[in-house]
């Protein structure tokens, strides 16, 4: 099993180092920003300027890959990111930060493109899979230290700003000292609404609303714990657990939905994780522990969606069409993300710190409403014809680039573009 691995161990470890300074950076600047008196609208709206600048990275980014080369372009992102990291650090600043926040996204997109098709380069069919599944290890485990790793340092000093920076520029080091063979051209994604949509309206709307969700959530979350008074301790831990409860659930629940019809488990899903919010919304709880436990099964319901609806989408398309199904959702995943921050941001601005979760509860419902119409609509596919349930990394670190490398791809197929057509 760790054969496979050896030719990697660079790129997989550029990949840490690169997400747990992701980790750091996206959890500290909510904290810090709050503690400055930054409005929260304006620090929702940092959360809509990374998700703006991350799809931007995944639709223009492999142009300038082509361009340089991958080395080339990786070192660009990963020094660019600790630059902006520092800047962060010096320069305390709302609008300043909204604009350098867009620009993370956009370098963190071409950066984690680069590594997933450099990964997926190193890939046979054989190994895919172990490959695959360490690359979401890292993924949860690098993510969940970086947050956990403002818990042990000052937010009021500039110290966390700069360990961010290093641990961006760690990243640069394995991938420019490595051996590896260039990888191939990066595939170019477009986005073919009405396909993806024929093809799945449970996936298409949900994507959208799982994103507003996830979105208010990810970003907003640090603040409303700041405001409702709980350490930063906990409020590490809380975004953290929130992520690993819900890709601990994964598996259960997607194995679920192998046996019944996957609506009636994104249904259930959504109906859980709408109801916990609307608790949460209306009991107002204060203590850390009650917080971290409630905001814990929250997460176990909410971060299972993604990967169970675009399981559900690829039930309805033929293997050589799951990175191009793939890869539209996930624009459509980003989309709801750039919408989620803003809403919660002005609500939170006028009412009660829970009210974040007013927001939450809501696309949730909606999801869980459309998710049971749509059955009175469409038949389920027969559980013998259904592709098996995989798990699927973080939506905050993948891009199209992972779906090429995710083993359900049909890697002798083409895949210079992403735009999907030919749906069922």
């Amino acid at each position: 099993m760790l054969s496979p691995l050896v030719s990697i161990t660079a790129l997989l470890l550029g990949t840490a180092f690169l997400l747990t300074g992701s980790g750091l950076h996206g959890l500290l600047l909510p904290l810090r920003g709050q503690m400055e008196g930054f409005p929260t609208a304006a620090l929702g709206t940092l959360g809509t300027a990374w998700a703006a600048g991350f799809i931007a990275g995944c639709i223009f980014g492999p142009r300038l890959v082509r361009r340089v080369g991958h080395v080339r372009a990786f070192g660009a992102f990963a020094a660019s990111g600790a630059i902006i990291a520092l800047l962060t650090g010096m320069w305390i600043e709302s609008v300043a930060w909204i604009v350098l926040r867009a620009f993370t996204g956009f370098i963190m997109a071409g950066a984690f493109m680069v590594i997933e098709s450099w990964l997926n380069e190193k890939s046979t069919n054989e190994n895919r899979g172990t490959v695959f599944g360490v690359y979401m290890i890292i993924t949860y485990a690098a993510l969940t230290a970086g947050q956990m790793t403002v818990a042990f340092g000052d937010v009021s000093n500039t110290l966390l700003f700069m360990t961010a920076g290093i641990l961006f520029c760690l990243a640069l080091i394995p991938t420019a000292v490595s051996k590896a063979v260039t990888p191939q051209p990066l595939a170019e994604v477009s986005l073919d609404l009405k396909a993806l949509y024929s093809n799945s309206p449970v996936a298409v709307i949900g994507c959208v609303l799982i994103g507003i969700a996830n979105g208010a959530w990810g970003t907003l979350g640090p603040v409303y714990g700041g405001e409702i008074g709980i350490s930063t301790l906990q409020i590490a831990t809380m975004m953290s657990i929130a992520v690993l409860a819900g890709a601990s659930l994964q598996l259960p629940a997607g194995r679920l939905s192998d046996r019944i019809d996957r609506r009636l488990v994104i249904s259930g899903a959504a109906f859980g994780s709408g109801l916990i919010g609307l608790i949460i919304l209306f009991t107002a709880p204060r203590d850390g522990t009650t917080v971290v436990v409630m905001t814990a099964i929250y997460g176990a319901f909410a971060y299972t969606l993604y990967s169970i609806i675009v399981a559900h989408a690829n039930d309805h398309a033929s293997p050589e069409e799951f990175v191009k199904v793939s890869s539209g959702l996930l624009l459509l995943y980003g989309f709801g993300t750039m919408l989620g921050p803003l809403f919660g941001g002005f609500m939170m601005e006028w009412f009660k710190p829970e009210t974040l979760f007013l927001i939450t509860a809501l696309a949730h419902m909606a999801l869980a409403g459309y998710a049971l119409l749509r059955i009175s609509r469409r038949a389920p596919i027969p559980a013998e014809e259904r592709e098996a349930f995989k798990t699927l990394p973080s939506e905050r670190a993948a891009t199209p680039q992972a779906a090429v490398l995710d083993p359900r791809s049909d890697t002798d197929e083409e895949t210079d573009g992403a735009d999907f057509e030919g749906a069922k």
